[in-house]
Order: structure tokens, then sequence, then C-alpha cells
């Protein structure tokens, strides 16, 4: 049986808070966690009113308003769960989920149910600093798709579980891997990427597992594979539904002992690497076909990232394609090109099936057509001049986006983005300030601190 000493060892254990109450509301117990998170003492919450511990927020509010706590009541579905925001004594603003659970009667005590507290302050600052980015590495973009990209991204790089990244070819997979590395731990260490499907079966074991002297004919000096130079970083396993099924196994071993046996060797040598994989197709699909093994599925999709279509987030295709532009103009000596803003209509209308890598092409060719400055619909690929017609003839000017993601840290690209936008529309800030998803005050003011 569990006594008293044990219990208070194993709620003092617990990440989250408790603070046991009775039917008055009145704090009966807490344990560490919650005395962390409130920055008080035993003293100060034992015997005290719940709401008046939570006074002034929301939770506490509602609480007294009722005469009875809103979490356990049930009034509502969204009820149950409260986020707060709690002033601390010394000064510090600790944002907290809680919700609550009834505890079963028992004789001789007092005990009627519990408020559980999880600190959220550390998911609030990742939401600040989310919301503050134009651009996450070589990623552009500030619509809600890409905000919620970035807050996977960096929620889920410090962990060394695996990865599997998926969506659809050109929606850039591979920016995604990397910005997994440059914000991880193993950022210092290397970054190694495969393309599973360009390699045949034999060639991609010798690539990715290596091979010693004498292994096969050709092989005059041992090698050592794609997992041994990844050591201490990241390894990319590109298109990794490519992957033959005897390969899969091999891989599958090495995901769960974390060491290699190079072809022509019999010993192990331990690896230390963090594997993402990513892929444009169903996995899932293929496993229940036979074509992929269902245990090494499930060995790469610990930490599943789906990366959006183009078409999924038109609010960020302005921004995106005169970053394009730009990196093309330097490319090819012809930097002050500039989209006209029916060519930029025709691009957002667009559909784009090859996603990124397809519009990437597009202004490629609008560059090679163009004569002057400016690109104009009829300088882009046929399919999307055809396409985007209808829709440059009607379309009625969008509402401006009223929410700036700027970025957390100066982004070399961002006075460049801006400068671009400006020029494109020929200085008129009010439809600059639009497609950069900016009111026109913030416009303003970041031109005049310099960006």
């Amino acid at each position: 049986m569990m006594t008293i000493a044990m219990l208070k060892l194993f709620l003092d254990s617990l990440e989250e808070g408790v603070l046991f109450l009775d039917r008055n509301r009145k704090v009966l117990a807490v344990n560490r966690a919650a005395r962390q998170m409130m920055r008080l003492e035993d003293d100060e919450l034992v015997n005290q009113f719940c709401p008046s511990i939570f006074k002034e927020t929301a939770c506490a509010q509602s609480c007294e308003k009722r005469g009875n706590c809103a979490l356990i009541s049930g009034w509502t579905a969204a009820d149950s769960v409260q986020d707060i925001v709690l002033a601390c004594p010394d000064n510090v603003s600790v944002f907290l989920r809680m919700w609550a659970i009834l505890l079963p009667p028992a004789d001789n005590v007092p005990l009627y149910y519990a408020i559980i507290l999880r600190d959220r302050s550390h998911e609030a600052e990742l939401e600040q600093e989310v919301a503050e980015r134009l651009q996450l590495g070589s990623m552009v973009g500030h619509g809600p798709a890409m905000q919620k990209l970035y807050s996977q991204i960096l929620r889920v790089a410090p962990s060394n579980a695996s990865v599997l990244l998926t969506g659809e070819s050109g929606t850039g997979k591979e920016l995604v891997a990397k910005a997994l590395h440059d914000n991880s731990d193993r950022s210092k260490g290397p970054y190694i990427p495969v393309h599973c499907a360009a390699l045949p079966e034999h060639l991609l074991e010798s690539e990715l597992f290596g091979y010693a002297k004498g292994a096969f004919t050709g092989a005059t000096v041992a090698k050592i594979g794609r997992f041994e130079a990844a050591e201490g970083g990241t390894l990319l396993l590109d298109e990794v539904g490519e992957i033959p099924l005897g390969t899969q196994v091999k891989l599958l071993r090495v995901l769960q002992e974390k060491e290699v046996v190079r072809l022509g060797e019999n010993n192990a040598r331990p690896v230390n690497v963090r594997v993402i994989a990513a892929t444009h197709r169903n996995l899932a699909a293929m496993v229940e076909r036979g074509e992929f093994r269902e245990d090494l599925y499930y060995r790469l999709r610990v930490l599943p990232l789906h990366v959006p279509a183009l078409r999924e987030r038109r609010e960020d295709i302005s921004m995106l394609a005169n970053k394009l532009l730009s990196d093309l103009g330097k490319q090819y000596k012809r930097e002050n090109m500039r989209l006209a803003h029916e060519a930029l209509l025709a691009l957002e209308t667009y559909d784009w099936p090859g996603n990124i890598r397809q519009l990437f092409n597009a202004l490629e060719y609008a560059l090679v057509h163009a004569d002057g400055q400016s690109i104009l619909p009829h300088h882009l690929p046929p399919e999307i001049e055809r396409a985007a017609q209808p829709a440059c003839s009607v379309r009625a000017p969008e509402p401006l986006v009223r929410t700036y993601y700027r970025p957390l840290q100066p982004l070399e690209n961002e006075i460049e983005i801006i400068s671009r936008v400006l020029a494109e529309t020929g200085g008129n800030k009010a439809e600059a300030a639009r497609r950069l998803g900016m009111s026109r005050t913030t416009l303003w003011k970041r031109l005049r601190q310099g960006v």
C-alpha cells in the first residue's frame, strides 16, 4: 500500500502542478511543481481560497460568479480547460493551462478535487518567436500555414527522435530538414542529404553503410557510408519511399541498434545520427500494399511534419516570388527586375501543381523572356498566363491583412523584400503593406527604423 510519504514523493516528481481542494475550494495540499510555478511557499498556498490565488484571471472571475469551480462543474466544454496568465510576486507573468479532476470519495478525507497546472511559458515564448518571423532558414512566408510549420520546426528541432516530412514534390521539404538541423543541438555537426531515388539498390547500400576494401569488384579502398559521415549531426533520407524492401531491413536495424555494418565486414560500428526522412508518397498506403515495411514506417514517423502545398498558402506567394526573383536576378546579373502587379496577380491565382520548384522555374522562364525591367503576364509560361487571365480581369482588391510577422533577429533579406515590394508597387505604401501582410502604420515604422 502506498504511504503518505510515497504519495508525496510521487506528486513532487511530476512536472505538472497539483493543488488539492475541498468542496469549499480551499487548498489543502500542493506539490513542488505548483509552488515553483507560482513562486510561492507551502504556507502561502495551504488554506487559501482557490479563486483568491488566481485572482483577476478569467478562471477566478468565472468561479466567483458561479459560486463553484467552472473547471469541475462542466458548464461548457470550453470551461473544462483554461489558459491563464498569472502575475507572480516577483513581477514575472506565468502562462498556465489548468484543468480539474474529481477525486473518489473516501471516509474522513476532505479532499474533493484537484486542480492540475501546466506551465506554458515556454510555449508562449515560442509562439511569440514564431509570430515575429518572415522566414526560418531559407523558408519564406508569413501566413498561418507557415506560422504553424515554423512553430512545429522549433518545437521538434531540439529532439533527437526521427522526423518524417511529408508533402507534395517541390514544397521545400529539404529546406525544412535543413531548418530542423540548424535549430537543433546538432547544428555544429554535419548535415548529410541522401537522395534515395537517385541510386540503385546496390549503390544505395554502399552509400548509406559504407564498404570494406575488397567487398566487391572495384572496391580498392575502404569507404565510410553516409551514416558514419553524419556522426554527431543529421542525415536526410530524401524520397525514403523509393528505398527497396531489402535495404529497408538493413536501415531498420541501423535505426534500432544505432550501429552500422559496412559491406564486406562483420563488425558493427556505433553511430550517433539523427535521421530525417522525406517523401511525397503515401507511406501508410504503401505499408498496406506491402511496399514499405510497417516497422520501419513507425520507426521513421516518430515526429511527423507536413509541409503545405503552395496553393494552401497563397498569401506567401508575393513575398516568395520576390525573394526567388531577387536570387535569379543576381544569378543572371539582372538585379533590377520587378514583377508587375498583373504578373503578381497571375502568380497568386495559379494552382501550382509543382509548388515552389515550379514557381522558381516559371520566374526563370519569365526572366529570360522579359526585355525590360518589368515582368508582365505574357512573359510567364503559357499555362500560367492562360489560367490567370480571367482572374486578372475581374479580381477585386484583397482586404488588408492586419498581422505582420517580423523576424526575431534582423534578417539579411528583409530590407531587400520590403524594398523590392515598394519598388514593385511604385512606392505605393498602402499596396506594399497589403502584399507584405502588415498595416501601413507598421510599414512606416519599419521604414523609419531602417528595418
